[in-house]
């Protein structure tokens, strides 16, 4: 079947009891089911004419019009924007994300952002996943470096896509935090949700959290700080720095998670003096070293480092000098 125009699909014998959305992605080439969702809620994919739910049980003879608009052009503009590319063939592209630079346009960021920059590099991004995050797969916090996967073509992003959301795709993450962890490693486990009320946070103290898990290990110590290297199982928005900040070893220079006044704390119990504040940090030392997926075309399997940003290297060699001399 074809990815748009107006179609009609009818309904054999043997699909009968599957769901409306679950059917439509294995007729229609390069469809998902969010996709095939929110189409048959806005209307435009009918049953005998009747507008119905995703999760309608399809019946033997039931006539399925469809119509998929074509991709809507994007509006933003490509700019030439550095890039520092890890990894690239003809079905996707891995990119050394700098902080500072978000991903994906958005209110307030409609311009200079990664897509902005992909566009540029490759034009052939447009009309791939959603209108504003074309080719973007999984995302990074604006102040978070490191390695991201974006998609060239449809059937790349369906297959990543379904990697990040089945967990199949590894994470390796290096975050610089505040205190000596108090043992080799570790696991985080605490479910993650908006905050009650500062809706712009993430908590576990939220009401309808969803379940979160960080595994971490201490890849070296510092007077005062530890640096960890970290492996999401989960992908919750900010679950490193919301886990990190629960138990007590807040992430360095994140200052939503970790403010002057839980900053003055931890330099009080460390017995600091303040000298958690003596390197200037712009930027939660928070960077994505590693990733490791299956190709989605060749089904190869790619593991793919990025090398960590002068900023947090610098701050890193600050900390090692500074433990050498004590």
């Amino acid at each position: 079947m074809p990815s748009s125009g107006a179609f009609t699909i009818l309904v054999h014998k043997h699909e009968s009891g599957t769901r409306l959305d679950t059917l439509l992605t294995s007729r229609i080439d390069d469809f998902s089911r969010s996709h095939a969702a929110h189409l048959i809620l806005k209307g435009s994919i009918r049953v005998d004419g009747t507008v119905k739910k995703p999760g309608y049980r399809v019946k033997p003879g039931d006539e399925i019009s469809v119509f998929i608009p074509p991709p809507k052009p994007v509006d933003f503009n490509p700019e030439p924007i550095k890039i520092d590319i890890l990894y690239e063939d003809k079905h996707l592209i891995v990119v050394n994300k700098k902080p500072g630079i978000v991903v994906h346009p958005a209110p307030g960021h409609y311009s200079g952002t990664l897509v902005n920059a992909l566009l540029y590099h490759c034009p052939d991004l447009e009309g791939i996943g959603a209108e504003l995050r074309p080719g973007i797969v999984h995302r990074l916090d604006q102040d978070t470096s490191g390695a991201i996967v974006i998609a060239k073509g449809n059937r790349s992003h369906r297959n990543l896509a379904s990697q990040f959301k089945s967990r199949k795709v590894k994470k390796n993450y290096l975050a610089l935090v505040y205190g000596d962890m108090e043992s080799e490693s570790g696991v985080i486990s605490f479910a993650i949700g908006r905050h009650p009320v500062d809706r712009k946070k993430m908590s576990i103290q939220s009401r309808k959290g969803r379940t979160a898990e960080t595994r971490w290990q201490a890849r070296e110590r510092f007077s005062g700080f530890t640096l960890l290297d970290l492996i999401l199982k989960t992908g919750r928005t900010h679950q490193i720095r919301v886990h990190c900040a629960a138990i007590h070893h807040p992430i360095v220079g994140d200052s939503v998670y970790c403010g002057r006044k839980v900053r003055k704390k931890l330099a009080q119990e460390m017995d600091m003096s303040g000298s958690i504040d003596s390197v200037a940090v712009s930027r939660q030392m928070l960077h994505a070293w590693r990733l490791e997926f299956t190709h989605p075309i060749t089904q190869e399997c790619l593991s793919i480092e990025a090398p960590i940003p002068k900023d947090m290297a610098d701050l890193i060699d600050v900390l090692r000098k500074t433990k050498n001399v004590k």
